[in-house]
């Protein structure tokens, strides 16, 4: 197949992967927009259950240079097979912002998509939850788009997620009064640019004529009901003109660019981990679109159910990424200092270990709802004049309900929805 045959292939693959933006309903009525603390917010989610006694306590060392400050050295009982990466710029987030060491996840399963929901939405799900629905209370994203300036578009709020899964659910809600039309753009960077991608569209399979005609009607069927105003909410809707050309002007790029090896060390560290990855694109999403609103998360850490040590080694990787975002960040143009960047684990770890043991005796970790579990940490980096720089909150204070209202204050819209959340601003770390 010829070079750009396949990368227009790859675009397409790519664009099919996508869920387009929503578009505004016309003559929509918007309430009036409170006053910012700034235009910009990231919040990434330090996914895959990270327990405090590993990061903020600093229990075996510092394993997030990036992030934290002090206890520089990683102790001799965990050194062996831990790899340090460094420093992705020359300031420490904490450093630039406020750490609220004992945050809590206080309510619900202690599960990935139950974190995530819960801090997506502001509201605890204290039921199982079933991952194959959308939740019942109206996300973040939903929340921005109905209550923000109608002249926003929805380029503006972008959900990254790292693993396909259930994730995709989480960027618009079942609620009656919101819903598709104020979602999110969603997009999982490595199913679409992958070596799977580029080993299938390289090779493609070549089909019968039967197996065509079954794949045609197939097609048909799928492409009527997509289009089926009864079904519309599950799938989406039709994006602008003007965004359609612009994502896809924005995939074809990231296509072009990594079939021509950009991708392969642009950190200059080595490959990249999946988590770094997905903060590698969001980052490219931030220098393209400038969002006002991003959701990032990163999941590998969840590899401590069975190998602790990996564990660590993400946890190592993952706060790198996070430092690279900041640096990111600070130099895009129209986000630089004008910024919040919010980063929590979804849930903790167990305090207990269960019996697996990895290749340097060290026992692996589940999350199963007791305290330990429950503990997580919050920093909320940003301008100084706007955040508080270089605090430290040792006591309890503090929830993961507690993220959604304090996005809302930062971009203005929480006088909208305040009596809708449970939860509280985290006015300890703003000016």
């Amino acid at each position: 197949m010829k070079r750009r045959g396949f990368i227009k292939k790859a675009a397409a693959t790519g664009a099919a992967a996508f869920v387009a933006p929503y578009i505004l309903p016309s003559g929509r009525l918007f309430a009036a927009t409170g006053t910012r603390i700034v235009d910009h917010v990231v919040f990434c989610l330090f996914a895959g259950g990270v327990r405090n006694l590993e990061s903020v306590h600093k229990a075996d060392g510092n394993l997030m240079p990036n992030t934290l400050l002090g206890n520089e050295s990683i102790s001799t009982d965990i050194a062996s097979g831990i790899q340090s990466i460094g420093m992705a710029g020359s300031q420490r987030l904490q450093e630039v912002g406020t750490l609220f060491k004992e945050f809590r996840f206080n309510q619900g399963p202690t599960g990935h998509f139950s974190g995530h929901s819960s801090v997506m939405t502001g509201v605890y799900n204290l039921q199982d939850i079933n991952i194959r629905q959308r939740p019942q209370t109206p996300t973040v994203f939903e929340y921005y788009r109905k209550h923000t300036d109608p002249n926003a578009s929805a380029l503006n709020a972008w959900w990254v997620s790292n693993s396909l899964g259930p994730y995709p659910a989480l960027n618009f809600s079942t609620h009656p009064e919101y819903g598709a039309l104020y979602g999110a753009n969603y997009i999982q960077p490595s199913s679409i640019i992958s070596q799977g991608s580029y080993d299938a569209l390289g090779n493609p399979k070549v089909f019968t004529q039967e197996q065509q005609d079954k794949v045609g009607s197939m097609r048909t069927f799928f492409d009527n009901n997509f289009g089926n105003q009864e079904v519309l909410g599950s799938a989406g809707v039709t994006n602008t003109i003007a965004d359609k050309v612009a994502i896809e002007s924005f995939i074809l790029q990231a296509f072009e660019a990594a079939v021509a090896g950009s991708y392969n060390n642009p950190w200059g560290i080595g490959g990249l981990s999946g988590d770094q990855f997905n903060v590698f694109f969001a980052e490219k999403i931030i220098e393209q679109f400038q969002p006002e609103l991003m959701v990032v998360n990163m999941q590998d850490v969840d590899v401590c159910h069975t190998n602790f040590t990996g564990y660590a080694n993400n946890l190592v990787k993952a706060d790198y990424a996070l430092g690279h975002l900041w640096q990111t960040i600070q130099s895009t143009p129209g986000m630089a200092d004008n910024t919040v960047l919010i980063a929590l684990p979804e849930h903790g770890r167990n305090a207990a270990p269960n019996t697996v043991i990895d290749a340097y005796g060290r026992y692996a970790l589940d999350h199963t709802n007791d305290d330990m579990s429950r503990e997580i940490f919050c920093l909320i980096a940003g301008p100084t004049g706007k955040v508080l720089q270089n605090q430290v909150i040792n006591q309890v204070v503090g929830e993961s309900i507690d993220v959604v209202p304090t996005i809302a204050k930062i971009l203005g819209f929480h006088d909208q929805i305040g009596g809708m959340l449970p939860g509280q601003h985290l006015d300890a770390a703003f000016v």
